[in-house]
C-alpha cells in the first residue's frame, strides 16, 4: 500500500512543480500596460496627422492608465516614421499612427522603403478620415478650380505645387489632378503639411492639397484661398466649397490615419487598443474635438483595417500606372 502511494506521489510531483511555477509567474506578471507607451507620428507638429495622434494618445492614456507619449518622426513623406514603427519591439509599447501616405501611396509610387506595408505591421484599427482642401495663395488670380486649371495651362512654369513629401496622398492628388485636367506644375516637397503651408502663405508655393486642420484656419483668416475639396462630396463643415469631382468627375483624394503595431505584437494587446479606439469615436466629446480640427471619425476591426490597407495599395497602384506617374518623374 505504501509503495503504491509513493509511486503515485512520484508521478504527481512534476505536475505540482509545474503548477507552482505557473502560479508564481502569474502572480509576478504585470498587466499591460505597466509603463508608458510610445506613439510614433510620422509627421511634424502643425499638420493634420499630429492633432489626430495626440487626440488618440490622450484617450488611450486615460483609458489604459499609462501615459502615451507622442514621438514625432517626420521625413521622406512619412516613410521614416513608418520604418521606425515596423522595426520596434513587438511588445505593445510602441504604436504607430499609420497614414495612407506611408502605407499605400508611397509604396504604390515605388518609393524605396525599409518596410513592407502589409507584412511588417499588425493593424489595430482605422481612426479618422482627413479630407484635403485645395488651397492657393490669395494673390493667385484664380477664384475657383476652373480658373486655376486655365491659369495652370496658360502658365505651366508659374505654379509651384507644395506637398508634405514625395509620394504622400497630397502629392499624388496633385499628380492625379494634373493628369485629369491636363496641365503642368512644379512639385515642391516638404517634411510635413505645416512647413508646406508656411511657404504657401509666403508665396514661395502657389497651391497645396492640405489637411483642413492646418489649412482651414488660414483660409478663414484670409491668408489662403480655398477653391475645392478633394473629398468625393462637399463637407458639412464647408458647404460652399465645391468638390473637385464637380468639375472633374471621378476625382477623389482623401487621406486616412489608423493605429498599427509591429508585426508579432500580442493579439490581446491589439484587441484591447482596438476596443478603446472604438469607444473613442463613439464618444460625443471626442467626435466634437475631431470635427473642430477637420477630421471625420472612423473605425474598423484589425482585420478590416488590414484589408483596407491592401485595397488602398492596389487602388493607388492602379491609378499611378494608368496615369503614367513614375517615382523619378514625380520628384
Amino acid at each position: 500500500m505504501y509503495s503504491k502511494w509513493k509511486w503515485i506521489s512520484f508521478l504527481l510531483l512534476p505536475l505540482a512543480y509545474l503548477l507552482g511555477c505557473a502560479l508564481a509567474d502569474g502572480a509576478g506578471a504585470q498587466p499591460y500596460p505597466s509603463r508608458p507607451i510610445r506613439m510614433i507620428v510620422p509627421y511634424p507638429p502643425g499638420g493634420s496627422t499630429d492633432p489626430a495622434g495626440r487626440a488618440f494618445a490622450a484617450w488611450l492614456g486615460e483609458a489604459l492608465g499609462q501615459q502615451v507619449v507622442v514621438d514625432n518622426r517626420p521625413g521622406a513623406g512619412s516613410t521614416i516614421g513608418h520604418g521606425l514603427g515596423a522595426r520596434a519591439a513587438p511588445d505593445g509599447y510602441t504604436l504607430l499612427l499609420g497614414t495612407s501616405g506611408g502605407l499605400a501611396t508611397s509604396p504604390a509610387l515605388g518609393t524605396k522603403l525599409s518596410y513592407d506595408p502589409v507584412k511588417d505591421f499588425a493593424p489595430i484599427g482605422l481612426g479618422v478620415y482627413a479630407p484635403f482642401m485645395l488651397a492657393v495663395h490669395p494673390g493667385l488670380p484664380a477664384a475657383n478650380l476652373k480658373e486655376f486649371i486655365a491659369l495652370s495651362k496658360a502658365q505651366p512654369a508659374r505654379i509651384n505645387f507644395a506637398s508634405p513629401g514625395v509620394g504622400t496622398p497630397n502629392h499624388l492628388g496633385a499628380e492625379l489632378l494634373k493628369v485629369m485636367a491636363g496641365f503642368q506644375f512644379v512639385h515642391i516637397p516638404y517634411k510635413g503639411g505645416g512647413p508646406a503651408v508656411v511657404d504657401l502663405m509666403a508665396g514661395r508655393a502657389q497651391a497645396l492639397f492640405g489637411g483642413i486642420p492646418y489649412t482651414g484656419p488660414h483660409v478663414t483668416a484670409g491668408r489662403l484661398r480655398a477653391i475645392a475639396i478633394g473629398h468625393p462630396l462637399r463637407l458639412d463643415s464647408w458647404p460652399d466649397l465645391p468638390a473637385v469631382a464637380e468639375t472633374l468627375p471621378g476625382f477623389t483624394n482623401t487621406t486616412w490615419y489608423g493605429l498599427l503595431a509591429p508585426a508579432g505584437t500580442p493579439r490581446a494587446v491589439i484587441n484591447r487598443i482596438n476596443a478603446e479606439m472604438k469607444k473613442a469615436v463613439a464618444n460625443a466629446e471626442f467626435v466634437k474635438h475631431l470635427a473642430a480640427i477637420g477630421l471625420e471619425p472612423a473605425s474598423s476591426s484589425p482585420a478590416e483595417f488590414h484589408d483596407m490597407i491592401r485595397a488602398e495599395l492596389e487602388r493607388w497602384t492602379r491609378v499611378i500606372r494608368e496615369a503614367g506617374i513614375r517615382a523619378e518623374s514625380a520628384q
